[in-house]
């Protein structure tokens, strides 16, 4: 996996903006891809699978059901 493309849920971070979104998008599909940045002729392709990556991610943020974050057990 790309290296770059930070962890976007809770608890990991809690100010995920669509700007997060869309530059892991951009990394994955570049992982993917094999291009940095695509060929003139391949640039709506690209530009749509980072659209469609971005909206996943996105969608999936959103659903996501994290548990809280344990306390501890408490002390007798």
């Amino acid at each position: 996996m790309c290296r770059s493309i930070k962890t976007l849920r809770e608890p990991y971070t809690d100010d995920v903006t669509d700007e997060d979104v869309r530059a892991a998008a951009l990394q994955y599909v570049r992982k993917i891809s094999g291009f940095r940045a695509p060929s003139a002729r391949n640039a709506e392709a690209f530009e749509r699978a980072v659209d469609a990556v971005a909206a996943a991610t996105a969608a999936l943020l959103d659903d996501l059901q994290v548990r809280p974050a344990r306390q501890g057990r408490p002390r007798p």
